[in-house]
């Protein structure tokens, strides 16, 4: 008996071994598989364009402790933490459902990429702490309760997009936050109560918000509000209380006109000394250009003393303070650039170029090279780690028509932009300096290459910057020439990161049609400084546009173009000295046309960037016979107007 139950005992166990075996197996496997691993490439599925996170491996984990083997994770312990997708062109939908899972996930950042449309629903990350959306697309309204349930949230940035609508109110309810970043919006309304302790930021800038600042937000720098015509109180100006309506008094009738006589009286007087102050600046820059221009040698080899005391105090001074890492020291963009230090830059002999709205110019020769150096003093609206970033987003910009930027130096108060040096000037001292009577002007076929390399250059900022207006100041002094007149954008990218107060009262953007009209800029608004510039060239006037704070349709050069063409002068229009332009006036007339197109004052019926390509790339030097057709002696031209503005012009010679 005993000796069967030995048997059955061993025939069960030898039985059940494999079961077990795989049982064991199957839990080995089960474990070594990483659910996070799954959630990600899950959340990488809905995504588009996301070649910069195809390194993603299912057979790695993403974490090991705190090292993340995956770009763009951010791990912490062993887990996920966040997620840091910036700069990657990405697009598509964001999945939240499948990071929700994720038990320690606490931030996520997808700034300066193309995500579009409506705000997913981020409640569904409750335990989310900081959210960076900022430089995208997102538009639309953001539904009153978006925020609702997110008491962990600390940072939220939506800066530059295009969302419209009220602020949500949630975001006063959560407990936690501590900087919120809606500048370059759309918003519209009032701004919510924020009552949290702990809040340092709440920068709403550039919208179109109304009504009083509540007062707990009185004590925040007046840049974070800059920007939005109808808020007022502190740190803005009062608020001035509207009249209360009174009822109709015979005996106040009187009173009442010589009140309204005064006002109108007093509008008369202030817009004469705006028309004198207008003219006066207007000779007063092309005075200057043209001693820029004329005589640059005046300037040759004089070091500016004032410039290298105060950097160089301001400089030792700080160093003694701080022992930041880039305190006193250049911070270099381009690696084909010998390197130099600050101190070799301020000792350097230095002529001045210009002095421009955001500060000065130098051209100095450090290390047997020459280099411009630009010195901005209204360049604070971003912290330090923000204004690194951007300048390292400008520095990996690299295109044939973009002067590229070389190196930078960053102190709180002031920044040093170092480029490197173009021998031709700029496109302004070329069409306003003082030529004499044996030198020509530019001839036409250098101002078409001029016209074609800024709208390349040009189009290249709206594909790589996912942001409104992405030069931001084009005019003609911000268009250098190389030594083959080859254009090259200056200034470029740099509206989010100067000052809003003095960005809105002198760069190109804020002077825009649409800003006057509606207070806020377009993706179309570039387009309009282009048409400017365009204009510019080909008329050789120097457009008001550039003095005056604001579009006015008085003093743009646009309006006096079509009304030069409406009285059928348009002979009277280009520029006298453009040399060259024999067989070419069909070309010339065709780029007028599309200066103006460029210039409509209703955004929706001005050209896009590349409907703006593509009818400047087919330009030609020369007219083709099929396209224009004229007079024998070549005195009398005539344009077809083939497109749906209906332009036809005849241009007497």
């Amino acid at each position: 008996m005993a000796a069967h139950v030995a048997t059955f005992a061993r025939a069960t166990t030898s039985s059940l071994a494999p079961l077990v075996l795989a049982l064991v197996l199957s839990i080995v496997f089960t474990s070594s598989g990483s659910p996070d691993s799954d959630a990600l490439l899950k959340f990488k599925d809905l995504l588009a364009n996301n070649e910069a996170i195809n390194s993603w491996n299912p057979s790695v984990k993403p974490c090991e402790w705190d090292r993340s083997n995956w770009v763009g994770v951010l791990c912490l312990n062993g887990s996920i933490w966040g997620l840091q997708l910036e700069h990657m062109a990405l697009a598509g939908d964001i999945d939240l459902e499948a990071l929700a899972p994720l038990p320690s996930f606490r931030t996520l950042s997808l700034m300066d990429n193309n995500f579009d449309g409506p705000l997913p629903d981020f409640k569904k990350l409750g335990k989310l702490k900081a959210l960076y959306l900022s430089n995208n697309r997102f538009s639309g309204d953001i539904p009153d309760n978006a925020f609702e349930g997110m008491g962990s949230l600390k940072r939220l940035y939506l800066a530059n997009n295009l969302l419209t609508g009220k602020i949500p109110s949630s975001l006063a309810t959560l407990p936690k936050l501590m900087e919120l970043k809606l500048e370059g919006n759309q918003f519209q309304g009032q701004i919510p109560n924020f009552q949290q302790k702990g809040m340092k930021t709440v920068s709403v800038a550039s919208n179109e918000l109304e009504g009083p600042i509540p007062e707990s937000l009185s004590r925040l720098s007046p840049n974070y509000f800059a920007g939005n015509k109808g808020l007022c109180g502190p740190p803005l100006g009062p608020c001035v209380p509207s009249l209360p309506s009174t009822p109709k008094v015979t005996g106040k009738k009187f009173s009442i006109v010589y009140i309204v006589i005064i006002i109108l009286i007093v509008l008369l007087i202030l817009a004469a000394i705006a028309f004198a102050f207008l003219l006066f600046s207007r000779k007063k820059c092309k005075s200057r250009i043209q001693r820029t221009a004329s005589s640059p040698e005046e300037n040759s080899n004089k070091m500016v003393a004032s410039y290298y005391r105060d950097v160089h105090r301001e400089s030792s001074e700080t160093r003694s303070h701080a022992k930041k890492a880039d305190h006193g020291k250049l911070t270099f963009l381009k690696d084909d650039i010998e390197k130099f230090d600050l101190q070799d830059l301020l000792t350097a002999s230095a002529e001045v170029l210009g002095s421009g709205t955001f500060g000065s110019s130098y051209k100095a020769v450090v290390v047997g090279q020459p280099v411009v150096v630009k010195r901005y003093r209204h360049m604070n609206n971003v912290g330090r780690e923000e204004f690194h970033e951007h300048m390292r987003r400008l520095g990996r910009l690299k295109h044939p028509n973009l002067l590229p930027l070389a190196a930078y130096y960053n102190r709180r108060d002031e920044k040093l932009l170092v480029t490197e040096f173009a021998e031709n000037g700029s496109l302004a001292s070329h069409l306003h300096g003082n030529h004499s009577a044996e030198e020509d002007g530019l001839e036409w076929h250098i101002r078409l290459k001029i016209v074609k390399g800024v709208a390349r250059g040009l189009a290249f900022l709206y594909n790589k910057l996912p942001i409104i207006a992405p030069h931001g100041h084009l005019k003609s002094s911000n268009v250098l020439l190389d030594e083959s007149f080859e254009p090259l954008l200056t200034d470029y990218a740099l509206r989010p990161v100067v000052n809003p107060e003095h960005a809105h009262m002198f760069m190109m953007a804020y002077k825009s049609p649409e800003y006057a009209q509606k207070s806020r800029t377009s993706n179309k608004t570039d387009i309009w400084s282009f048409g400017v510039l365009i204009l510019e060239m080909l008329t050789g006037k120097f457009p008001e546009n550039y003095l005056t704070p604001c579009y006015n349709s008085d003093a743009d050069l646009a309006a006096w173009v079509n009304n030069m063409v409406k009285e059928k002068r348009t002979s009277e229009v280009f520029d006298k000295e453009i040399a060259g332009t024999k067989n070419s006036k069909g070309e010339m007339i065709k780029l007028l046309k599309i200066g103006l197109s460029c210039c409509e004052e209703d955004v929706e019926k001005r050209l896009d960037i590349k409907e703006v390509t593509e009818k400047i790339d087919v330009l030609k030097e020369g007219d083709d016979d099929e396209e224009l057709y004229g007079s024998d002696q070549g005195k009398a031209y005539s344009v077809r107007g083939n497109d749906q503005e209906g332009y036809s012009f005849t241009l007497d010679r």
